[in-house]
């Protein structure tokens, strides 16, 4: 299942982002996945963040995977338009694109994968980012 919640000002295309969730799942295998999506504001991320990460400060998604095998437990992607729209303001992107590249980023944390962790993983996760968003953006 697949719950996309806006709980922001700003138009979200819910099928889109529907659409881009379920090709990561599909691509992983992993299309029983529970994934939570929720787009926020500066505030709420802000608050999220300090929370959970310790950094005062606005960011562009954070993603909590689930913690137990309960049958109805969520994973989390949280994502915030305000703050991607700003951060992208150069890019040659739309807003709904980076979006999406940013979702794509954050269901694979929640898929278990972690740039952080060394130069490996990192390049093995952004391999993966770009293919996904290349499929999703083909249009």
């Amino acid at each position: 299942m697949i719950e996309i919640n806006n709980l922001t000002n700003f138009a979200v295309d819910k099928a889109f982002f529907l659409g881009v969730a379920k090709k990561v799942l599909k691509g992983e295998n992993r299309l029983k996945e529970n994934v939570s999506v929720a787009f926020v504001n500066s505030a709420e991320i802000q608050k999220l963040n300090k929370q959970y990460r310790h950094k005062d400060q606005p960011t562009d998604v954070l993603s909590f995977e689930k913690i137990s095998d309960f049958k109805d437990e969520c994973s989390e992607v949280i994502l915030c338009p305000e703050y991607i729209k700003e951060k992208t303001q150069d890019s040659n992107r739309s807003l709904k694109k980076e979006m999406a590249y940013m979702l794509i980023h954050g269901l694979l944390h929640v898929l278990g994968y972690d740039h952080e962790i060394s130069k490996i993983d990192e390049e093995k996760m952004f391999v993966k980012q770009e293919a996904y968003f290349l499929k999703v953006v083909k249009k």
